[in-house]
Order: structure tokens, then C-alpha cells, then sequence
């Protein structure tokens, strides 16, 4: 998943970085290479906001002219999807573990974007919200 980035030239050189629908990810580098680089970094970091406050994330909206898009990776991805499907479900991470026959504990580290999951058990967290996470090669 892409998300849109304003990459905007500094006076002092380089490039700042700003994301319309994670305005809490700013940053900036000294080249388009670096700022990039940092734009990657700066996202996930914005977007873990969102799931320290466990609030809805919000999804990348289209590409405007003026900006580049900036990849999540899949796993971060994945993430963000349960837990805005958890927050429409109005459903804790207690209950996702009920759910999946699991511990609470399984279900907090499912949700944390600092644990490695795998796909199948992310799948599995959807289906227990109902959902079915599909993937698909573009």
C-alpha cells in the first residue's frame, strides 16, 4: 500500500516531508534519496499513533499532482486493516483473543506494529471480525 507525500524543497536544502492523511508524519532529508528513506520511516511511526490511541487509521486518499507515493510495507498494512476493522466492530483486543481461541496477550502482540505476524495468523484475526483478507498482485 502507497500512501501520498508531499515532498516540498527547504530553505535551508533538502526536501520536507508531509503526509495529508497521517499529518502526524513529517520529515526531511538532505537529498530526495534520504528524504525518501525517511519518509518510509516517518509513516510507520505516524501511523503507530493510531494504534497507541487505538483509533481509526486513515486509508491513503488519491494522488494529487504535487506529491509522490510513499510505500507501507504489507505487514503494516495488514495491521492497519484489522485494527480499523476492530474499531468499526467495536471489538478490544480481549475479545479478538476470545474470538481466535487464543490470549489476550497473542491478540495484543497481533496488533503491535513492533511484532512480526504472520499472514496466516493476521487472517485468521479477520476472520474472526467476519472479514477475509485477500491478496492480490498488481
Amino acid at each position: 500500500m502507497y500512501y501520498p507525500a508531499r515532498f516540498e524543497p527547504a530553505e535551508e536544502g533538502g526536501y520536507v516531508v508531509t503526509f495529508r492523511d497521517i499529518p502526524e508524519s513529517i520529515t526531511q532529508g538532505d537529498t530526495f534519496k534520504e528524504a525518501m528513506k525517511m519518509a518510509r520511516e516517518v509513516l510507520v511511526l505516524g501511523i503507530e499513533c493510531y494504534f497507541d490511541a487505538h483509533k481509526h487509521v486513515p486509508v491513503p486518499s488519491e494522488l494529487q499532482a504535487d506529491e509522490c507515493l510513499v510505500e507501507l510495507p504489507v505487514s503494516v498494512w495488514a495491521k492497519v486493516l484489522l485494527l480499523n476493522e476492530m474499531i468499526a466492530a467495536k471489538v478490544g483486543p480481549s475479545e479478538l483473543a476470545r474470538r481466535m481461541h487464543t490470549r489476550p496477550q497473542e491478540a495484543n502482540r497481533i496488533i503491535d506494529l513492533g511484532h512480526a505476524t504472520k499472514i496466516d495468523t493476521l487472517s485468521r484475526a479477520l476472520a474472526a471480525l467476519g472479514k477475509r483478507l485477500e491478496i492480490s498482485v498488481a
